[in-house]
């Protein structure tokens, strides 16, 4: 029998009873927030000491392409063996990470200490998101998200400056050793706060199709992340990495139409709601690499702006983003999923259109800073009734999947928006240097490219559930402490439900 953490409906916050929780939760997905942008400014120092100005994309590209790949199997262990394991191990393999990235010795001892750190990301992110959705209710999941998402917004403007500061003032290992301290207090309180029980069954996790789409996803976003940068798109490394990852993924797909308990089921590819939301999780990360890759690149290059009044201006979107997303419960719940993502996503338009239109006339540091604030509105309306709409129409047993799907989706986003974007640029300057004028084109070029993902992004969000948010089990009343069964939407115990089980979706 599989149940999750019980917990007590009260208010929603740090100082609740389930507080300690949401503690754990935000402080697992500040170290892969932190991790995310605290190198960046890093890199000057870490060149300088360890050589390798050639190889330093590969610390951010195999980082990513690791996470990436790991996502949607961790995701299918949750369902098995169950939240709490995974995230732990996760926590663990991301504070092994740090530890050999604090002790790295040359470029590529750093590079493969990322791919760990990227491994462990992997795990932490989206169990972050899954426990959430076993613990709070439909009406408090929307609090929730913004307390996850300011998490996001206060590293994209931590992260850089205590960057800068280890680097100028100390070494740049610290960015890797603080993650130490992070990481114990993360897994002790998780440790004590969260508990469920969940009947492990043998032969449940599918080895051969794990391999296959760890494989296929890491060659398939390996090609996109590099071609046109550390290879030519008709080049043999790029025909290697693109087809050989469509050939393991079709191997993929054959050998999960065959086992009992795939590590991806194919039917997270045919429920209209789970199809929807992945597709606005991969918008929404185009957008948000788009403006976060250029965005201060024209602040600087063409406005003039210093490097922290750049990242100040791209923080907008970030401060945007979690306001937004901690007050969509007051809209979707009686508006529904699908209205508030609809209105999200229209804002998200309407913020890129400001951006191009910031570029094309060339208005200043404030304007470009407005329009990133309501980019960031719109995907806060967006992204997180999308996801939580995705979780309340499965069970238990399903959730942990359905979200890793999600969370896999963005980041391949993500990947085909720095292949899209890269070449789009790319093409605009063709050979000229980015200065000027054709700065000024090129990243003009981009953020058209980005509303055009915004546009589709409104007809992906047509497809979650019409009518207002409904929940496919609510979390039970019972005191905390106590595991107990999950209740069905009418109040009554719900039935045991094996692992890896398959509910109908309520879309």
């Amino acid at each position: 029998m599989t149940s999750p953490a019980v917990i007590t409906r009260k208010s929603v916050g740090l100082r609740s009873e389930r507080g300690p929780l949401l503690a754990a939760l935000m402080l697992t997905t500040a170290l892969v927030a932190l991790d995310a942008t605290i190198i960046a400014t890093a890199v000057p120092s870490i060149v300088d000491d360890l050589g390798g100005f050639s190889q330093f994309p590969w610390l951010f590209s195999i980082y990513l392409l690791a996470q990436a790949v790991s996502t949607p199997i961790y995701g299918r262990l949750a369902d098995v063996l169950g939240r709490k394991p995974v995230m732990l191990a996760g926590i663990g393999l991301f504070l092994l990470g740090s530890v050999l990235c604090g002790v790295a010795w040359t470029m590529p001892a750093l590079i493969l200490a990322r791919a760990v750190q990227g491994l462990g990301a992997g795990a932490v992110l989206p169990m972050s998101q899954t426990i959430a959705g076993d613990v709070y209710t439909l009406a408090e999941r929307a609090k929730v998200q913004g307390y996850l998402a300011s998490v996001w917004g206060v590293s994209s403007v931590v992260g850089p400056t205590l960057g800068g500061v280890f680097s100028e003032y100390g070494t740049w290992r610290w960015i890797f050793w603080i993650n130490l301290p992070l990481c114990a207090v993360a897994a002790t309180v998780l440790w004590r706060n969260f508990s469920e029980k969940v009947e492990r069954k043998r032969g449940a996790i599918d080895y051969p199709g794990a391999a296959l789409l760890s494989a296929g996803c890491a060659l398939l976003i390996l090609g996109l992340l590099e071609g046109g940068q550390a290879w030519g798109w008709l080049s043999g490394p790029s025909a290697l990495a693109l087809l050989g990852g469509l050939a393991l993924v079709v191997a993929f797909v054959l050998v999960e139409r065959r086992v009992a308990a795939p590590i991806l089921p194919l039917w997270v590819f045919t429920r209209r709601v789970l199809v929807a939301s992945s597709l606005t999780a991969a918008g929404v990360g185009a957008v948000v690499l788009g403006l976060t890759s250029y965005v201060p690149t024209y602040a600087q290059g063409v406005l003039g702006a210093g490097p922290i009044t750049a990242g100040f201006t791209l923080a907008m979107l970030t401060v945007g983003w979690p306001i937004a997303a901690s007050m969509s419960g007051r809209l979707y719940l009686p508006l529904g999923f699908r209205t508030t993502a609809v209105i999200g996503s229209g804002l998200i338009v309407a913020g890129s259109a400001l951006v191009v239109l910031v570029t094309t006339s060339e208005a200043g540091l404030l304007a470009l800073a407005g329009s990133c604030f309501v980019v960031g509105t719109g995907l806060g309306l967006a992204a997180s009734p999308s996801l939580i709409a995705a979780q309340s129409s499965v069970g238990w047993a399903e959730r942990g999947v359905v979200t890793g799907n999600n969370m896999f989706a963005r980041s391949l986003g993500s990947a085909l928006a720095v292949a899209a974007f890269g070449a789009v640029a790319n093409a605009v300057l063709d050979g000229r240097q980015p200065v000027g004028p054709a700065l000024t084109s090129a990243s003009t070029a981009v953020f058209f490219g980005v509303l055009g993902v915004a546009v589709v992004t409104i007809a992906a969000v047509m497809g979650l559930p019409r009518g207002a948010a409904r929940d496919h089990e609510e979390p039970s009343a019972e005191p905390s402490g106590s595991a107990t069964p999950r209740r069905d939407t009418a109040g009554r115990p719900a039935a045991p439900e094996p692992a890896g089980s398959r509910r109908a979706a309520s879309s």
